[in-house]
């Protein structure tokens, strides 16, 4: 852990690298990497700002850069999921429900460029054995040179706490179902294992792999993804 301490800014430094670099690469890749960058910034205790950039290929859509701001209001914290999350970097995960509105700018090489509204709700619930449960439910809602089109995204995660020593990590495996309004059906099922490892007390990162399945068009569409997510937390409480 010293190690990774004394090179936290070479993390941030290096993911920023392969953010960029990876727009350079083909979309008809299959295996891909995908790299992000989360900062959160704590306003007062149930608010806060985000920003996010990453690179995402998503339910068939080309691999594009996602880039933008939200804002995020929480209900106050539930005592058996702070009980559960008492070491978790991200205070979020020790409230039952989380509302957010934010919104991203979608540039690409080969498709028109997208303005997206993101809207989302997220309760939480503890399960049993520290198991705690969140039920992520999110409208992209796209504007662009094509007709204004809709999306909804139903993800399941299931997520624990373990202790290595002094060291504390959440592993965790989600599901996730995507309606397509172009579509009209669900056209895309995507699961993910992964774990978010903290480096100091204001960053984490959170390595994952991804297998897609893709049904919107003939033939259907398997996609393996890694990705590595660098968190950041800061303002009051962080």
């Amino acid at each position: 852990m010293r190690w990774l301490k004394q090179h936290g800014r070479r993390t941030l430094l290096a993911l920023l690298l392969c953010l960029f670099a990876a727009r350079e690469r083909s979309a008809a890749q299959q295996f891909q990497f995908l790299p992000e960058i989360n900062a959160y910034y704590r306003i007062q205790p149930d608010l806060r700002l985000d920003f996010q950039a990453k690179e995402t290929r998503e339910a068939g859509d080309p691999t594009q850069a996602e880039i933008g701001p939200s804002i995020d209001y929480f209900l106050k914290p539930l005592l058996r999921l702070k009980d559960v999350t008492e070491f978790d970097l991200n205070d979020a995960e020790s409230r039952p429900l989380q509302l957010s509105a934010g919104f991203r700018y979608i540039p690409s090489a080969d498709a028109p460029t997208v303005w997206r509204m993101q809207l989302m709700a997220i309760p939480r619930v503890p399960l049993f054995a520290k198991i705690w449960l969140a039920d992520r439910n999110r409208f992209d809602l796209d504007w662009s040179s094509k007709p204004f089109e809709w999306r909804y995204r139903n993800r399941v995660d299931l997520q624990r706490n373990f202790a290595i020593r002094s060291y504390h990590l959440s592993p965790y495996l989600s599901a996730e179902a995507f309606y397509q309004s172009q579509y009209h059906k669900w056209s895309t099922t995507a699961l993910y294992a992964g774990s978010r490892l903290p480096i100091t007390k204001h960053f984490e990162l959170n390595p994952y792999y991804e297998h897609q399945n893709i049904t919107s068009k003939h033939p259907n569409q398997q996609l393996d993804q890694f990705g590595l997510i660098l968190n950041m937390y800061f303002g009051a409480g962080n």
